[in-house]
């Protein structure tokens, strides 16, 4: 009983004293509370809470678990962002709202990141504008003989340059702050390297292909969401066509993938997160090249749903030939047709649009009488609709679908149909445009996607 006393009383000292605090005075958050969050992976997770004194005092405990970026909240919930290095962190200033009355005392990672993060800024609005000046001196016939200005440009160019690189430089190397500057440039970077130094994108597709998906510091920075994002908005927005976009995707996706498939936890969080991303902006020769890749990989274990979604790819990919579906639910049909048919292939079109929906999916109500109003439009280019039901009720099925001029059909099975479960799908709304012989044409992400394929391909097809 007494070694049990004395274990615990060493595990509460232990936590106590290997704790590190931040604290403060905050004139304007008299009385009021604190939080402290930190990062991991693409989530958030609360660290600690506390109530500062009547006149604005606090202080807030992190530990060494917590090791690299956090962010104070106070009842605005405008974050501070702080350095949890191991180091006992000091602070003034008014608010933590109001950025530029705070001062860091103590804390030396913290004051440099206090320090970065108000200069760098300046300088790269200073370098943008040299950039300006330099194009202006070098192309515009008014200017460009003018080399002396010209050198001058570049000089001052280099310097601000040389400035920036120096500061970094002199971080000490094991310190999470020699990590976590230059890795929030490259990340901060790539919209103004897109408008304005396109010259420098090689170089950033090279930094963010060289980066470790699996760094615990990159896990803990608050950064990974936005250096996915980053990334491939860099590759989307650099000028290239749509086949060169594609090609770069898919080196960045092997140059990824080199770490990820030796930590299955992280391999999952972040295909899964890329999946959906590359999907919302319509890559979708990149998100089937990603699927594929990551179901090939034997040394990993995927999660089930992120399997679900990547097998879908692989059994219902363009190309493909889609199951001959058996209407073995309620059906029911446009108009007033009698002779039912028995499945899909019975149903006589040259295109069909097979549509997965549901009367409790939000988006669903939006879409499917949307491609209800367009019927007779894609109706007159041979297309015919199958709209397939997820409902489990059989009168809220046939109330969402009384007004359709297409097929309808539901099983009541949900997610557990036969239909749903041979066409791989795993949400709603999903959509398929198959030919006559039920080829896969296209996988469309939305309405207007298959009604410009209809406007572009199918009306040019017929001049």
């Amino acid at each position: 009983m007494y070694r049990s006393i004395f274990f615990l009383t060493f595990i509460i000292y232990y936590t106590i004293v290997s704790a590190q605090t931040i604290s403060g005075h905050l004139s304007l958050l008299a009385n009021q509370s604190i939080k402290l969050e930190g990062f991991n992976g693409l989530k958030t997770y609360a660290i600690s809470e506390t109530t500062c004194d009547s006149t604005g005092n606090f202080t807030i405990p992190y530990t060494k678990a917590d090791y690299g970026n956090g962010y104070l909240k106070s009842v605005d919930n405008k974050p501070l962002f702080v350095i949890l290095s191991g180091e006992d962190i000091e602070m003034k200033g008014e608010a933590l709202s109001v950025v530029e009355s705070i001062q860091v005392v103590k804390g030396q990672e913290n004051q440099w990141f206090e320090q970065y993060a108000k200069e760098h800024p300046k300088r790269e609005q200073a370098l943008n504008a040299w950039l300006y000046l330099e194009k202006m001196y070098t192309t515009d016939a008014l200017f460009s003989l003018q080399q002396t200005p010209l050198k001058a440009i570049q000089a001052e160019k280099q310097r601000i340059k040389n400035e920036d690189a120096a500061f970094l430089a002199k971080l000490p190397k094991e310190s999470y702050i020699s990590w976590y500057l230059p890795t929030r440039k490259l990340v901060s970077s790539v919209s103004v390297v897109a408008q304005y130094r396109p010259e420098e994108i090689p170089a950033t597709f090279a930094a963010f292909r060289a980066m470790d998906y699996t760094d615990p510091r990159l896990y803990k920075s608050g950064l990974l969401k936005d250096a996915i994002e980053g990334h491939f908005w860099l590759i989307e927005n650099s000028g290239r066509s749509l086949d060169s976009v594609f090609i770069e995707m898919k080196h960045s996706m092997d140059a990824m993938m080199v770490h990820l498939t030796k930590d299955e936890r992280k391999l999952n969080e972040v295909a899964d997160y890329l999946f959906n991303l590359l999907e919302r902006h319509s890559h979708f020769r990149a998100s089937e090249y990603l699927a594929l890749k990551v179901l090939k990989e034997t040394s990993c274990t995927i999660d089930s749903n992120l399997a679900k979604q990547l097998e879908s790819y692989r059994a219902m990919k363009k190309g493909n030939i889609a199951p001959d579906m058996v209407f073995t639910g309620d059906l029911i049909a446009p108009g007033s047709a009698s002779n039912l048919p028995k499945k899909l292939s019975e149903i006589n079109s040259n295109y069909t649009v097979v549509v997965f929906g549901a009367s409790w999916c939000p988006k669903c109500t939006e879409d499917v009488p949307e491609i209800s109003k367009l019927y007779s439009k894609w109706k007159a280019q041979g297309i015919e609709i199958v709209y397939v039901s997820l409902d489990e009720d059989k009168k809220m099925f046939q109330t969402f679908v009384k007004d359709f001029p297409f097929f309808s059909t539901c099983d009541y099975q949900k997610w557990k149909g036969d239909i749903v479960q041979d066409y791989y799908v795993f949400a709603t709304p999903t959509m398929f445009l198959l030919d006559n012989k039920r080829e896969i044409l296209l996988r469309p992400n939305s309405v207007k996607q298959v009604d410009a394929w209809v406007d572009w391909v199918l009306a040019q097809g017929n001049k």
